[in-house]
């Protein structure tokens, strides 16, 4: 076996350990897919379909920034329209969120206003969103 070959297999084995269970395990992950539906007042599934659709779609908005700031996309009236659509997905799974979480997305835009009216006051400094308030998530 190869020195390469060696440290990547070490790799997988150091990954492997730690992983939690429901990552490695169908099982593991079943029960606790049942406990979070069964235990609280989170709707499992549409919570797994937002979070996994929120990232997918950030980053396909993310995709055609990165072209545009990078590789030279024009920052034209189609990739305008092309991020429309991308945040139109993003509100999409963003809103499954809130109604996996029972959460009215009013009072989850206000509560993003007053976290951050109390972070940064009237305007924003790179000193106050680098050091944090305690309890400042």
């Amino acid at each position: 076996m190869n020195d390469t070959k060696k440290i990547f297999d070490t790799y997988c084995d150091f990954v492997t350990k730690v992983t939690s269970e429901p990552s490695l395990d169908i099982n593991s992950l079943k029960e606790v897919i049942d406990k979070i539906q069964n235990d609280s007042d989170i709707d499992a599934p549409r919570i797994l379909t937002a979070a996994l659709g929120l990232s997918s779609e950030a980053g396909e908005f993310t995709e055609i920034v990165k072209k545009m700031f990078l590789q030279g996309k024009p920052a034209d009236e189609d990739n305008i329209f092309h991020m429309k659509r991308e945040l139109g997905d993003i509100m999409w799974y963003w809103v499954t969120a809130c109604m996996a979480l029972n959460l009215d997305p009013t009072e989850v835009i206000l509560e993003n206003q007053k976290k951050l009216e109390a972070r940064y006051g009237e305007k924003f400094t790179i000193n106050q969103s680098e050091v944090r308030a305690k309890g400042d998530l």
